[in-house]
């Protein structure tokens, strides 16, 4: 028989940590909190709206864009966190989660050769998607300890190859934010280019400490460019109904929609007009950061081992903990002897660079119930040096 030889675009990445993580987890009976996602039950008014619209006639296809209702919704959410105007029938496109929404704006505009610059450690969706593409990944490190973009450094890596620019906050994995000043200073760097922006911020709503999310659509400048992708399900709590969307100018989402029609046409229906009917309600985007800012306080203030150092989480569900003292095995070596050992499962900081760096970081999800955590801290607090 001939061996048909297959070319993998992709030979460089494994298996995504998230699920290997998640499946020691399970493997070894051990609480997880690894992949980012609840363990806790969404509000039962949504699963009440979303059991109407099972029993309803929205079966079918949904329009490609979204459904006219969720798109009217999200000019709403828009216009109230971050008082811009949005024409939801040009401007927004509902896409099969972030993931989805990420990939779409990749494909449609980088082209081979094409630069773009991210950040590490990010999210592992974005170097593949570059890749596969045809792209270039040209990476900035985030400045340890505290995780901040040295905008000098983005400057000299600005080439006349650069095709777009990808920005993430509030920051997975860190928990970082980005403020107004760094908004400043990318509007200075794209100036008088041809660079997209595109702003991972689908964390948008879970923003500790009184500080303000900095979307791209509260700077005009950044908005003319930009590719801004949010989530339902970090907002929500469904993470499972992979639901999400993409906002940009009418000029970027006519490209956007020629590749999102081809790659996944529509999204779930039902879902769709759940989702909208359920965020009217502004509250029930607004009271997010309180909640989860308990929940952060709740696992951190609890943390009592002096071998571990807590890093701050400016935003998202994630902390990071420093091991160093207790251990100075491998960032990936000590998360599965966490797992196998004590029943812990988190997710190392090494698997986000591309070349591995290891700062003997881990990060744990705490949108988890109350119990869950204190069975978490309960373990971190015995762990001592060996």
């Amino acid at each position: 028989m001939h061996n048909i030889r297959i070319e993998d675009k992709l030979s460089n990445f494994g298996t995504t940590i998230f699920t290997v993580m998640s499946s020691l987890a399970q493997k070894h009976n051990a609480i997880n909190l690894s992949q980012g996602f609840p363990d806790f039950q969404p509000d039962p008014h949504l699963i009440e709206i979303a059991q109407k619209y099972m029993d309803s006639p929205f079966q079918q296809y949904a329009p490609m864009p979204g459904t006219a209702d969720l798109r009217e919704t999200i000019t709403e959410i828009v216009q109230n966190c971050y008082n811009r105007k949005i024409n939801p029938d040009t401007e927004i496109t509902i896409t099969a989660g972030a993931t989805q929404a990420i990939y779409t704006a990749i494909a449609a505009f980088v082209q081979s050769g094409d630069e773009v610059i991210l950040f590490e450690p990010a999210y592992d969706c974005y170097a593949p998607a570059i890749i596969v593409n045809g792209g270039i990944p040209v990476y900035c490190e985030l400045q340890y300890p505290d995780f901040k973009i040295n905008w000098d450094e983005v400057r000299s890596k600005v080439s006349p190859k650069t095709k777009m620019i990808i920005i993430n906050t509030p920051h997975n994995p860190t928990g970082a934010v980005l403020s107004a000043a760094d908004m400043l200073h990318l509007i200075e760097i794209i100036k008088n280019t041809n660079i997209l922006i595109l702003s991972d911020e689908v964390y948008e709503h879970i923003i500790f400490d009184n500080l303000q999310h900095e979307s791209v659509l509260r700077f005009d400048e950044l908005f003319e460019r930009s590719i801004m992708v949010s989530s339902f399900g970090k907002t929500i709590h469904t993470t499972g109904w992979k639901i999400g969307y993409l906002i940009a100018p009418e000029k970027i989402m006519s490209v956007l929609r020629k590749v999102h029609q081809f790659l996944i046409f529509a999204v779930n229906h039902p879902l769709q007009k759940t989702i909208a009917e359920y965020l009217k309600n502004p509250q029930h985007y607004l009271s997010l950061k309180t909640f989860y800012q308990k929940k952060r306080d709740f696992f951190i203030s609890r943390i009592q081992n002096p071998f571990l150092k807590i890093f701050p989480s400016k935003g998202t569900y994630f902390v990071l903990l420093d091991y160093s003292t207790i251990s100075t095995k491998k960032d990936t070596e000590f998360a599965i002897e966490l797992v196998e050992k004590h029943k812990l499962a988190s997710i190392p900081m090494s698997v986000f660079y591309h070349q591995k760096k290891d700062y003997h970081l881990l990060r744990f999800c705490f949108a988890k119930k109350e119990e869950t955590l204190l069975q978490a801290v309960e373990i971190l607090n015995q762990l001592n040096p060996s």
